[in-house]
């Protein structure tokens, strides 16, 4: 009878262990698929963020704007570059040494929480979000290099209903918000307007080539 028992129990701890063996290869067995889960979901949205930007590029060398056209664009855009970059030091003081461009702004506020809340209090403010930035800074990188900047007087002697422009030039839903956000920023005066003697200084906002 003893002989029975022992061997009983043996038996079932043996199951016991056999069980707990189970469940650890289940648990890695979970384990993994989160892991696969969570690979594939980053690469999906790095893939569809890459075909966006792709979209984006597409977007803005697509419309054939004339030489006039673009010059009053791009003064639109480069100004509230200037503005949002303007602001952001008004709010940081101490930091205007280190944030030289609004391209060191764009990327010190990844990592550094300070400056990212300003820098989204600043978009708040203006009424934009982190899609028109990367919309306009797209638009800058592309024709910066052979757009010039026109005062407001001059705009309007051209162009008298910009988003007129934008909304039958522009498919690209993205580009065309950013682009009537901006014009909408200027017009409402709420952006630093700026001066002729500041335009090569306007140009080093950010970087003029493609990365």
């Amino acid at each position: 009878m003893n002989n029975e028992t022992t061997s009983l129990k043996e038996a079932m701890k043996r199951v016991d262990h056999r069980l707990q063996a189970l469940e650890a290869q289940f648990k890695e067995l979970d384990f993994t698929k989160d892991s696969l889960t969570q690979r594939f979901e980053q690469h999906s949205k790095a893939l569809a963020s890459q075909a966006a930007q792709d979209e984006l590029w597409t977007a803005v060398l697509a419309p054939k704007f004339t030489p006039m056209e673009l010059n009053i664009l791009y003064s639109y855009v480069i100004e509230v570059l200037f503005c949002l970059h303007t602001r952001v030091l008004e709010k940081l003081p101490d930091l205007v040494r280190g944030l030289p461009t609004l391209a060191s702004v764009l990327r010190r506020k990844v990592k550094n929480q300070r400056i990212r809340v300003v820098w989204e209090s600043v978009l708040e403010e203006c009424g934009l979000q982190e899609g028109d930035i990367t919309a306009l800074c797209t638009f800058f990188i592309a024709h910066g290099n052979k757009a010039e900047h026109y005062g407001a007087k001059v705009r309007r002697m051209y162009i008298r209903d910009v988003a007129f422009l934008i909304t039958n030039m522009v498919n690209n839903q993205a580009l065309r918000d950013g682009l009537l956000r901006a014009v909408q920023v200027i017009e409402k005066g709420k952006a630093v307007r700026a001066p002729e003697e500041q335009k090569s200084s306007l140009k080093e906002l950010i970087p003029s080539v493609r990365n």
